[in-house]
């Protein structure tokens, strides 16, 4: 029979622990109940009317498929009157939560419903995300339900919330990256810091926002397209090893900067696998293309063919073998491969 003080103890041990678990409760409580009120500073905007399509991709499902657009404005702008020159397609598999990362070049030409044959940013300027989903869904048959766009603040703040992120810069990039980091700390109204050398090193949010944004060096619109990926990744690698008094400290800073059609309940199922979630591949599409000249400035990204591209797509997406893509997709390959013979016959290039 245990004495009556070890007895005593034993329970005074019990008790501590009992408080303990208790605290912990009540900070995790009060952790989810600030995490549901920020989420809810997020601007929505459900979409209303999203393209369905006819697939017999059956491994489509499996997938959560959002578009990431990035909206290069010199107002911040986050609806329409605003292109989107970054297009990212985020694709998660709901069973493991690799994450696959597939750009999509702003000058591809495609259709876009109520404006003909035209480059695909243009879409969201016409008519803001709902036809720039609709207009990604048409032309590559895909599924997706989702999107959320941010601007250059957005970006900029979340990096400098982290810490700054850790880029490898090229000397033909070095110049290019600092004229569009100080165009950057004019629009945001954040101080301008020069980069002095090429290599290595960790950038602010200002400086890496301006990476973003380089298209003016061998590559064109491609490279800019990779240096988007790469500043994404380098986010995630950051915020997968930050505390979470800096992850409470982006999500009170970012998220009210935020445009999406993500609900709270929607945010809160896919930030529970944060810790577990890998970026796997990321590519740029279409995979094959011409890229022609139609004018002063005025150049098109040409898919060779749209049908082949799409394939891959779903391929490279979903491991989906011998796509068949729709019949819509059919015919607006036909009238890509018009209007690029036309350019061609007329000396465009």
């Amino acid at each position: 029979m245990a004495k009556p003080s070890a007895r005593k103890k034993r329970y005074s041990i019990i008790r501590i622990f009992l408080w303990i678990l208790l605290l912990f409760l009540l900070l995790l409580s009060l952790g989810i109940l600030f995490l549901v009120s920020r989420l809810e500073t997020i601007e929505n905007h459900p979409l209303e009317s999203v393209a369905v399509n006819q697939f017999t991709d059956e491994n489509i499902g499996d997938y959560i498929n959002i578009a990431l657009f990035g909206v290069d404005s010199q107002q911040n702008d986050l609806q329409e009157n605003t292109r989107s020159d970054s297009m990212i397609i985020a694709s998660v598999n709901r069973k493991t939560h690799k994450v696959t990362l597939t750009s999509l070049y702003r000058d591809t030409y495609v259709e876009i419903e109520g404006h003909g044959m035209t480059k695909l940013n243009h879409a969201y300027a016409f008519g803001g995300p709902e036809l720039a989903v609709n207009t990604i869904n048409t032309n590559f048959d895909l599924n997706i339900q989702d999107f959320v766009t941010v601007n250059f603040m957005a970006l900029a703040n979340t990096i400098d919330a982290l810490g700054g992120i850790r880029i490898n810069i090229t000397e033909e990039e070095l110049d290019w990256v600092n004229a569009y980091s100080k165009d950057v700390a004019r629009i945001n109204g954040t101080k301008f810091k020069k980069i002095k050398r090429a290599g290595k090193q960790k950038l602010n949010g200002t400086q890496a926002t301006g990476y973003c944004r380089v298209r003016y060096t061998s590559g064109g619109d491609f490279t800019r397209a990779k240096r988007q990926r790469r500043v994404i990744m380098a986010i995630f690698r950051k915020a997968k090893k930050a505390d979470p008094f800096t992850l409470l400290e982006v999500m009170n800073t970012i998220f009210p900067q935020i445009y999406t059609s993500l609900s709270t309940k929607d945010m809160l199922a896919l930030a529970k696998y944060l810790p577990w979630y890998e970026i796997e591949n990321q590519k740029g599409f279409p995979y094959e293309l011409d890229c022609h000249r139609a004018g002063d400035g005025i150049y098109y990204d040409f898919p060779v063919t749209l049908t082949t591209n799409v394939q891959k797509l779903h391929k490279k997406l979903f491991g989906t073998k011998n796509y068949q893509p729709s019949q819509k997709v059919s015919e607006i390959d036909a009238a890509i491969s018009l209007d690029a013979g036309s350019l061609s016959a007329a000396g465009g290039y």
